[in-house]
């Protein structure tokens, strides 16, 4: 992504999700300019007080410490004390971020963040060794080979996991309904995500996976559809889009794939700040999606029945960011049905500033909502169709699991939260998942095969066969829908 020091064109959305990608962070971001900032009145006396801190380390810690790593830390706390997002990326963080949204990085293939001083996995990448090896949204992570995680920071965590590919790393895991620690060795590799997969599951009807939103996503998902048209000989049956287990990415590429399916102009997202630069209303228009604007807009000869062809977007609770404003998009313009279960819940936008050192802050400054005005908050988005996976749900991590979560503006104060029902069955079978032994990682299924039950739900609907749903557990976002 490239920084520059004033909004100009297309840089004025270079947008990213949330996490932290091993080597990397990810979130919903724009670029900004730190010097736009009003500088408020410092509080003197708290400073007084940080000073006189600084120094009491330095004159009466156990080891000496060095003046830069002191005040490093410092604002690295100042702002992961904020939220689940704002953090600080030294000069080697920032240059990873800005190399990963190419769709290259190295590491073990995991989006993170940090959970009572654990690192807890929000999204294992698809086809990366953490997903192959069976890692699971929710997993804490309480040891790195030999050294516990208790006490380091996310970026000291993220720097032991790096390393050179083909070498190994032992994970400790612990994972919710199992009485014994898992461990996982993982292989490091250099991390080329391939963000647009597809194919034609059956004669007439398209397949296309998002991954991760990157520079070229939807110049590549562009690129897929003219394939897979041209495959099918025309028209298209029903079209799939998969969103499951995308942590998000590059808001432009969010505007891009929304823009296939959508008609022109078009709101695809807007966003609320307390400043000028962070409101804006983003449509379905080349200058918000293709560098160079009109001039090289590669949706503009996609073929036309794609803003007609019955469709349907796959979410589960790794589908965060980027990928929920799709989602969230077609949902409200009534273009798509969403299946699975419901999403991770990460309305928030975070600006990325670069400072003076070669670091960088990214900072909570907005909320971001749907066409019709939905934030999704700490709540997500509800599928049309609730399908779950086959997978034990409880293993599901939202962004209100997460400390620090900033409220979605809807909530009132005063309002309690919702009650979850249960039933004799549910209680049945959490006594039996509490019964497990231990049991090793068991690989993902593959999207889109025979085992895959939300692909073969979304199918049903497309060819107007009935939908099997699961049990929607009700949730306050349900209760309010209705």
């Amino acid at each position: 992504m490239q920084v520059k020091n004033k909004y100009q064109g297309f840089t004025k959305i270079g947008l990213v999700s949330s996490g932290l990608v091993l080597g990397v962070m990810l979130s919903l971001t724009y670029t900004a300019v730190a010097d736009k900032m009003v500088k408020p009145q410092l509080p003197l006396e708290d400073l007084r007080a940080f000073a006189e801190v600084f120094g009491k380390i330095k004159t009466d810690y156990v080891e000496p410490v060095e003046d830069k790593k002191l005040i490093s830390e410092a604002i690295s706390g100042m702002l992961t004390g904020l939220d689940p997002h704002s953090s600080y990326m030294d000069a080697d963080a920032f240059k990873d971020m800005q190399a990963t949204t190419q769709g290259e990085f190295g590491g073990l293939g995991i989006e993170v963040g940090m959970e009572d001083g654990l690192v807890k996995v929000i999204s294992p990448i698809e086809d990366t060794p953490a997903y192959k090896a069976g890692v699971k949204s929710g997993d804490l992570i309480m040891k790195l080979d030999e050294k516990p995680v208790k006490g380091m920071t996310l970026n000291d965590a993220v720097k032991l996991m790096r390393g050179k590919p083909d070498t190994n790393i032992v994970l400790t895991i612990l994972r919710k309904n199992e009485p014994k620690p898992l461990i996982v060795t993982l292989t490091r590799a250099v991390i080329k995500n391939k963000s647009v997969k597809f194919k034609m599951p059956e004669p007439g009807y398209a397949y296309v996976r998002v991954t991760q939103f990157q520079e070229r996503t939807g110049e590549d998902l562009a690129k897929a559809i003219k394939t897979l048209h041209a495959e099918n000989k025309g028209p298209f049956k029903g079209f799939v889009l998969d969103l499951r287990n995308d942590p998000g990415g590059l808001l432009n590429g969010a505007v891009g794939v929304s823009a296939a399916f959508l008609p022109k102009d078009a709101l695809v997202v807007y966003t609320e700040g307390r400043v000028a630069d962070s409101k804006m209303n983003l449509t379905v228009n080349p200058e918000n999606y293709a560098r160079g604007g009109a001039a090289n807009d590669y949706m503009r000869d996609i073929p036309a029945d794609l803003k007609t062809v019955p469709m349907v977007v796959l979410i589960n609770s790794g589908s965060a960011s980027a990928s929920e404003i799709v989602a969230g998009a077609l949902q409200d313009h009534k273009r798509a049905k969403l299946v699975g279960v419901r999403s991770f819940g990460k309305g928030s936008v975070q600006t990325i500033m670069p400072m003076n050192n070669g670091a960088a802050i990214k900072l909570t400054t907005a909320r971001y909502f749907t066409p019709k005005g939905r934030s999704i908050q700490a709540k997500g988005i509800e599928p049309d169709f609730y399908v779950e996976d086959g997978t034990d749900q409880s293993y599901n991590i939202h962004e209100a699991d997460l400390s620090r979560h900033i409220s979605n503006p809807t909530d009132a104060k005063d309002k309690a939260p919702a009650k979850v029902e249960t039933t004799p069955a549910k209680e049945e079978a959490k006594a039996k998942l509490n019964e497990k032994k231990f049991a090793e990682p068991t690989a993902p299924i593959e999207p889109a095969s025979k085992e895959d039950l939300q692909f073969a739900q979304a199918m049903n609907f497309l060819k107007g066969l009935p939908v099997v749903e699961n049990e929607r557990p009700k949730t306050e976002a349900v209760a309010e829908a209705k």
